[in-house]
C-alpha cells in the first residue's frame, strides 16, 4: 500500500513537472504587437489596459499623445497669428497720421485741415467761411419771421382774430392776411429755420470730409500736379437729312489732362 502511495505521489511530480516546463502563453513575447496609431487617438480611448502575468500594466500613451496634439496645435495656432500679424514701418506710420490728421482738425476748426493740406486753400477756406456766413444770415431771417408772426397769430386767438394796434404785417392790395394764413407761414419760417441747421451741421461735415479725402490723394496716391487745360476751335457737324444738306458749325473743343 505505502508503495502505491509513493508511485503516485511521484507520477503526479513529474506530471506536474513537465506541465511547468510547457510555454506560457500569456508570455510578452507572444503577446501581439499593436503597430503604434499615427492618427488622433480617439477621445474615449484614453488608457490602454494589458495583462501580463498576474499583473496588470497600464499604458499612457495615448493620454501623451492627446497632450501633445494639444501643444502643437497651440503652437500652429500662434505662428498663425504671429503670421497674420503686419508690422509697419516708421515711413508708412508717418503717412497714416499725415493723412488722419487734417480732418481731425477741421472738425474742431472748419478750414484748419484744408490749410494742412496746403493746396488750394486760400480758395477753400472762403468758401467754407462764407457758407457758415450764409446759414447763419438765413437762420436769422427765418428766426426773427417766426417768432413775429408767432406773437401775432397768439394775439389774434386771444383777441377774437382782431388785428393788433402795432401790426407788422399791415394791410396789403389783397387784404389783411387772416389768422389761418399767418399760421401757415408761421409753420414755414419754423421749418426753413430748422432744416437751416440740419444744413450747417451736414456743412460741417462735409468739409471734414473734403480734408480727410484731399489728405488721402496726397499723401497715399500719387496724382501729380499736371493739370493742364486746352480749349482749340472745331467744326460740330450738324444732323442732315436726306433732302437736305446742314452745313458743319463752328465750335469749340476743351481738353483737359488730369
Amino acid at each position: 500500500m505505502n508503495r502505491l502511495l509513493i508511485i503516485l505521489l511521484l507520477l503526479v511530480g513529474s506530471f506536474t513537472i513537465l506541465r511547468a516546463q510547457e510555454p506560457d502563453s500569456l508570455r510578452r513575447d507572444t503577446i501581439p504587437k499593436v503597430a503604434p496609431k499615427t492618427a488622433t487617438p480617439d477621445v474615449t480611448d484614453s488608457l490602454t489596459v494589458t495583462a501580463v502575468g498576474d499583473s496588470t500594466a497600464v499604458d499612457t500613451t495615448a493620454a501623451e499623445t492627446r497632450r501633445e496634439r494639444r501643444q502643437r496645435e497651440k503652437r500652429e495656432r500662434e505662428a498663425k497669428e504671429e503670421a497674420q500679424t503686419v508690422f509697419k514701418d516708421s515711413a508708412r506710420l508717418a503717412l497714416e497720421a499725415l493723412s488722419v490728421r487734417p480732418w481731425k482738425q477741421s472738425l474742431m476748426v472748419p478750414g484748419w485741415g484744408q490749410i494742412t493740406n496746403g493746396g488750394w486753400w486760400w480758395l477753400k477756406v472762403p468758401v467754407i467761411y462764407g457758407g457758415f456766413v450764409s446759414a447763419v444770415l438765413v437762420f436769422e431771417f427765418n428766426n426773427r419771421y417766426y417768432h413775429d408772426i408767432l406773437e401775432e397769430v397768439q394775439y389774434r386767438i386771444n383777441n377774437n382774430h382782431a388785428v393788433p394796434p402795432n401790426t407788422k404785417f399791415p394791410n396789403r392790395p389783397a387784404g389783411q392776411p387772416t389768422t389761418d394764413f399767418m399760421i401757415i407761414a408761421k409753420d414755414a419760417y419754423r421749418r426753413n429755420r430748422d432744416l437751416t441747421v440740419l444744413v450747417t451741421v451736414g456743412f460741417w461735415g462735409l468739409q471734414a470730409v473734403e480734408a480727410y479725402v484731399t489728405s488721402m490723394l496726397k499723401h497715399r496716391w500719387n496724382i501729380g500736379d499736371d493739370l493742364s487745360i486746352k480749349v482749340s476751335p472745331t467744326l460740330l457737324p450738324q444732323p442732315g437729312s436726306a433732302w437736305a444738306y446742314q452745313p458743319a458749325a463752328i465750335g469749340f473743343k476743351v481738353k483737359m489732362n488730369f
